[in-house]
């Protein structure tokens, strides 16, 4: 681990707060959650340390940012690297910990105890679902996955029952925290926000993007490694008709089943797989409709995105995000499995241009008051009620060498 410098007697008005993840980034899903919280952080006044793997370059300058880079590569497995990464953090955490107002993980991330620790995604929660996929007799692959699963459950839910305050990203979240036995009163449900100048609707070039002009253009993005985005139902949804519809695919697909499996559908000529696009926004200019069947989605970032773009959006229940489209706005199905009503939802989203235009208006205007600035003032209003009831539970002297002490201890 390596702390990157910062100017001694640096400490502001604000908070100190520690936020423990893999990646602070506006480019990554949880990464821009953390990005946009520390941008709203820095506004306060509030001093940032963050424990993380990979930090955007502009928060490894920043004056009033400390970097602590927790690194877990070269080892082999995800379930080896998280946790040599939780170790790690918490070691460095150890002794330290008196130094911040408020300590914010994700997840299971580290051993410390958190103030506030944010429910991305509820290992729990997608081993009891029925689109569940991976058994002890499904070879070693399987094997593992439901290995990696079980002993995630296991630990978050330890993480999460040792947290002052657990915030889940959507309803859908928030009820399977319960479920595992997070006290609902310290359950807060702070949802995703989203870019709305960056993510907005216009003219797209599809050229530049390899698609075709003048047809009904469908898009899916998510990560293809995972049977759990569905892609596959999207496929055979798309053979079922219109024929007329395209699909776009934003994610690498190498090493997926899905191109052979849309050759065998016989739609090689109305699928592009693009790989791994970064100029998301731009896509989705090009786009109609987001296709997003997703078999189990604590949240779904990219529905927001696809909204604020103003696009139609077809996703289902399984999807956090769906409580968050408007009937006017898309199709939400009841089972993200039934390609006929995919199908027919595909239809309904596409054979009229004007009411697809509509159903885009719509999506956008459910978004516009989702900024990120807003997610960022909730977490900083829990912060401040923490950090409050905190103070005043504290002793008259404790709270004299928190200020003194944990100043000069935030600065090493």
């Amino acid at each position: 681990m390596s702390t990157s410098a910062m100017p001694a007697g640096a400490i502001g008005p604000g908070l100190r707060i520690a936020i423990v993840t893999h990646v602070v980034d506006r480019n990554d899903g949880q990464g821009r959650v953390n990005h946009e919280i520390v941008v709203a952080a820095l506004a306060a006044g509030c001093e940032v340390t963050l424990l993380a793997s990979h930090v955007a370059a502009q928060w490894r300058a920043h004056p009033h940012v400390r970097w602590v880079r927790v690194s877990a590569g070269g080892w082999p497995t995800a379930l080896l690297r998280y946790q040599v990464f939780a170790a790690r953090s918490a070691w460095w955490l150890m002794g330290r910990r008196h130094g911040f107002d408020i300590l914010h993980v994700n997840g299971f991330i580290t051993w410390a105890r958190a103030d506030v620790n944010t429910a991305h995604f509820v290992h729990g929660g997608w081993l009891r679902s029925p689109h569940y996929p991976f058994t002890l007799r499904g070879g070693p692959y399987s094997g593992y996955q439901l290995l990696y699963t079980r002993i995630n459950a296991w630990l978050e839910g330890h993480a999460f029952r040792r947290a002052r305050a657990v915030v889940a990203v959507s309803p859908r979240i928030a009820g399977e925290l319960a479920q595992i036995g997070v006290d609902a009163g310290r359950i807060e449900t702070i949802a995703n926000g989203v870019d709305t100048a960056e993510f907005r609707p216009g003219n797209g070039d599809r050229a530049g993007f390899g698609l075709p002009p003048g047809v009904p253009l469908l898009l899916f993005a998510g990560d293809l490694r995972t049977p759990r985005k569905n892609l596959d139902t999207v496929l055979a949804a798309l053979a079922l008709g219109p024929d007329n519809v395209a699909l776009a695919v934003a994610g690498q697909a190498q090493g997926s089943p899905y191109p052979r499996m849309a050759a065998e559908l016989g739609l090689a000529r109305r699928v592009h797989f693009l790989g791994h696009v970064s100029a998301m926004p731009a896509l989705m200019r090009c786009c109609d409709v987001l296709v997003f069947p997703s078999r189990y989605e604590p949240m779904g970032l990219v529905v927001l995105e696809a909204m604020a773009s103003g696009l139609a959006v077809i996703t289902a229940r399984t999807t956090g995000a769906s409580g968050l489209v408007p009937d006017a706005a898309g199709v939400v199905l009841a089972d993200p499995d039934d390609a006929a009503a995919l199908a027919g939802a595909i239809r309904a989203c596409t054979a009229e241009p004007q009411r697809t235009r509509c159903m885009g208006a719509a999506a956008r205007a459910a978004m516009l008051p989702r900024g990120w600035a807003a997610m960022g003032e909730q977490y900083l209003a829990l912060y401040r009620r923490l950090s409050s009831t905190e103070q005043e539970n504290r002793p008259p002297d404790a709270r004299h060498r928190m200020a003194s002490g944990g100043a000069a201890e935030a600065t090493r």
